[in-house]
């Protein structure tokens, strides 16, 4: 990979000395794209706050709403950020403190919003040394520490914003597709955890080249669909015919979401992420909002407890807030 632009080159010029962001959950695979389709939600998201020191490396000072590693080594914010700080010759450090509202193991993003997080936010306080793209490679080192995999399929629409398209990893080629403006997302959150790492070890490593052709064209499918405003050809591409027949014995009451999900208005449904969360996508909020009351119905009938999001898709990213 070639090296990013701020490699070897003394950053000097700072904005400021703090700055809050928020971090947004985002949703991976998005049925057909394993590993290399995301998007991000606007509704549910981290808080972080990252601070400039004159001490090198990277320390992380809090932690609120789970139960995570202060450990730099241990934590994927402190891994992404030490990536982040190889790659330039800052000569201090950050501190970091990170407001958790995505659950670990919710399949909505958890690592990768922290991952995400602290690279951005680091090349902000730092002027911007690196494009997003380039920011890609460092927070895919914090999924790397989360689930043994240097996946981007979470991190990347959480740096863009809106969907994104993992064209190739070797070398990485990250593209921002557009998102209808119509576009709602439903996601349910079943209160069970499933780690990334353990969802992956169930995975079959072939496929039958019948369920490849089948995948290829869902793909295509929906990148043209989200491209063409055409909710029709997005909802008919939402097939995974690898992955969900697999992880989805993993989530109670699956096939049931997803059926009354669909006889609700949704265009689709499938796993987020490794799971156990359970996504639709729906033109308008108002459907949205009564897929979201059909997804109760099913948990509630089997007795699991479960948050749930209604969200547009967030086109931003990571942005900035008011101290």
């Amino acid at each position: 990979m070639p090296a990013p632009k701020g490699e070897g080159t003394l950053i000097t010029t700072v904005m400021n000395n703090e700055i809050k962001i928020f971090c947004p959950a985002t949703i991976a695979n998005i049925s057909c794209g394993f590993d290399v389709l995301g998007v991000a939600l606007d509704s549910v998201g981290d808080e972080m706050v990252l601070r400039k020191t004159k001490e090198k490396g990277i320390r992380i000072t809090k932690i609120e709403g789970q139960d995570l590693p202060l450990e730099t080594d241990k934590n994927v914010a402190g891994a992404s950020g030490l990536a982040f700080l190889d790659a330039c010759s800052y000569d201090g450090g950050f501190e970091i403190e990170i407001y958790k509202n995505i659950k670990a193991g919710s399949g909505i993003g958890s690592s990768a919003a922290s991952s995400a997080g602290a690279v951005w936010a680091m090349n902000e306080l730092l002027n911007k040394p690196f494009s997003i793209h380039e920011l890609v490679p460092f927070a895919m080192q914090g999924e790397r520490l989360a689930s043994g995999v240097a996946h981007a399929d979470n991190v990347a629409p959480a740096l863009f914003g809106g969907f994104t398209l993992v064209r190739s990893y070797d070398p990485l080629d990250v593209i921002p597709i557009p998102s209808p403006d119509a576009l709602y997302a439903t996601v349910i959150h079943p209160q069970i955890e499933i780690k990334t790492s353990d969802s992956r070890k169930i995975l079959k490593t072939n496929i039958s080249l019948e369920n490849g052709i089948k995948q290829w064209g869902n793909v295509g499918g929906l990148v043209a669909g989200l491209f063409k405003n055409d909710y029709d050809l997005i909802g008919r591409s939402l097939e995974d015919h690898i992955i969900e027949p697999i992880r989805s014995i993993l989530i109670p009451g699956f096939d049931d979401v997803k059926s009354a999900a669909i006889n609700t208005g949704a265009l689709g449904c499938g796993i987020s992420g490794s799971g156990p969360s359970i996504f639709a996508f729906s033109k308008g909020e108002n459907i949205a909002k009564k897929v979201a009351q059909a997804m109760k119905e099913v948990y509630e009938n089997i007795e699991v407890d479960y948050e749930i999001h209604i969200s547009k898709i967030n086109t931003e990213g990571i942005r900035e807030m008011a101290p």
